[in-house]
């Protein structure tokens, strides 16, 4: 269902490309990791996963099952809360650990938040948590990395900014990309895993960013 909405707004808040480096998902669950740039990043990666044929078991702040109305949609969904900080943080790699044995795809962002940044302009992931690499090793399932460019134009800055920029992205109508690169094999321990991973999204996110400022280079009409 989330998925399937994600895909319906998508195309009103900007103008979403797709790409891979595969021609489509492994079979059998796979772990998911993408950078994390604005609120908007749900939509826009749930909305090309979609395209791709993939509607994934999401890691989400746990702040979000209190929100009315949508916390049991995230449930019914299987989605995963993260309880950072408190005794319960470990159930998340468990819960997700269970989704990726049973088949699903697992989508987990790598830097834990939304980094601070001071413009809507797109920059490079930041330090990545070892969460992704000790669920994907303990899993033994592919890593595949995403990287996704342009969501900062729909929401960025202040909580007076995200909400101008929202209203306003029906109108603008930003240019977005996500790109989804192949299988990274990762080496045997967590500091070196963690590290490939974010070498990998990182790698993902330029190639989305490179395209999505092409794109918007080329003459129209």
């Amino acid at each position: 269902m989330l998925s399937r909405l994600a895909a319906a707004i998508a195309p009103a808040l900007g103008r979403l490309a797709v790409t891979a480096d595969m021609p489509r998902v492994p079979e059998g669950g796979a772990l998911i990791v993408a950078n994390h740039t604005s609120l908007a990043d749900p939509v826009v990666v749930l909305a090309a996963l979609r395209r791709l044929g993939v509607e994934p078991v999401v890691l989400c702040a746990a702040g979000l099952w209190r929100v009315p109305l949508l916390g049991p949609v995230l449930t019914r969904e299987g989605y995963v809360p993260v309880r950072r900080g408190t005794a319960r943080a470990a159930e998340a790699l468990t819960a997700a650990e269970a989704a990726l044995r049973a088949g699903r795809c697992v989508l987990v962002y790598g830097e834990g938040g939304i980094p601070p940044h001071p413009d809507s302009s797109d920059a490079p992931p930041q330090a990545f948590r070892s969460g992704p690499a000790r669920l994907a090793m303990r899993a033994g399932v592919p890593l595949l990395p995403l990287g996704q460019a342009g969501a900062r134009r729909i929401t960025s800055g202040s909580v007076a900014k995200q909400l101008a920029g929202l209203l306003t992205a029906p109108l603008r109508r930003p240019r977005l990309h996500v790109h989804l690169g192949a299988p990274a094999r990762l080496p045997a321990d967590t500091t070196s895993a963690t590290h490939l991973i974010r070498q990998s999204v990182t790698s993902a996110w330029r190639t989305a960013a490179d395209r999505r400022v092409t794109a918007g280079s080329r003459p129209t009409g």
